[in-house]
């Protein structure tokens, strides 16, 4: 697990999100630490789990703005 790469886990985050449609932060947290390794989250200022602030950045670059955060819900939707 230590050779993985913010690529491969914002690589992960994009094809659930273009084949499911939704991807939650919650369940994506879950699988990040579990399949990639916990340093991959952090907690964020609000207490909550979050993912790594390089996974995102590198997600919105893969996504090129076809994916949208709900901040109501907690996920990322395809659009």
């Amino acid at each position: 697990m230590s050779n993985v790469t913010a690529e491969e886990v914002a690589d992960w985050m994009l094809e659930q999100v273009r084949g499911n449609g939704i991807l939650y932060q919650a369940d994506a947290v879950e699988y990040i630490r579990e399949h990639f390794g916990a340093s991959f989250i952090y907690v964020n200022e609000n207490g909550n789990e979050s993912i790594d602030k390089e996974v995102k950045k590198v997600f919105r670059k893969l996504h090129r703005g076809k994916a949208a955060w709900e901040r109501d819900g907690f996920f990322w939707g395809w659009s």
